[in-house]
């Protein structure tokens, strides 16, 4: 039976940072979106209220900076290789992701058959652009994207695989049966199949392939 593996990026492919974080790096904005980070973990704003604040600050931002804070970030070890297995297996991957997808979709390049963000305009962002908002992913929305590309795929939830490590890969654990932590909060974890702590995505990925030896 053919399996569908939905990761996170933010905090689960890219370790303890985010794709907002590692473009503010190169745009010099750090605090900034320091301050919007824990404003969104305290619930102060919501994931639409922080899109509509990065937006605004990401004004400058090019493909320059982009590639730059792709190439940069702190992505785990083996994510080639483990999408490549998948693959070879007759397998599914998908990045499902808050982040923005003109960040996100340079993951297609690694392997990944799906990449699902969050829209924005292209960068650079046309003059006048305004941000749909309609176009901003939510936690319950990974929910609702799996259930779209199970069906894309033909497998259903029972056949799906969820990688998260916070609060809004929650809904998703809850979805579907099996699921891995990757050094995820309490929140995750507690929820979680499987919980692992390191820098290598082979060595997450092994503890579902796992249960395949158990269950042959």
């Amino acid at each position: 039976m053919a399996r569908l593996h939905i990761f996170d990026m933010d905090g689960t492919l890219m370790r303890g940072s985010s794709a907002s974080m590692e473009i503010a790096r190169e745009i010099g904005l750090v605090e900034e979106f320091r301050e919007l980070e824990a404003a969104l973990g305290r619930g102060v704003i919501d994931p639409p209220g922080y899109a509509e604040r990065a937006y605004a600050l990401w004004a400058v931002l090019t493909e320059v900076h982009l590639e730059a804070a792709f190439e940069r970030s702190p992505w785990l070890a083996g994510i080639r290789e483990v999408w490549a297995d998948i693959a070879a297996r007759g397998e599914y991957c998908a990045v499902v992701s808050l982040s923005p997808e003109f960040f996100v979709r340079r993951l297609r390049d690694w392997g990944a058959h799906e990449a699902r963000a969050s829209l924005f305009p292209e960068v650079p962002f046309p003059a006048g652009a305004v941000l749909d908002l309609a176009g901003i992913m939510l936690p319950e929305t990974k929910v609702t994207v799996a259930d779209e590309l199970c069906a894309r795929y033909g497998v259903g939830r029972a056949d799906c695989v969820a990688y998260g490590d916070s609060l809004s890969d929650t809904a998703l654990f809850a979805a579907v049966p099996v699921s891995v932590a990757v050094n995820g909060d309490h929140y995750v974890r507690d929820l979680a199949t499987f919980a692992y702590i390191g820098d290598d995505l082979r060595e997450a990925y092994e503890m579902a392939r796992g249960m395949d030896h158990e269950n042959p």
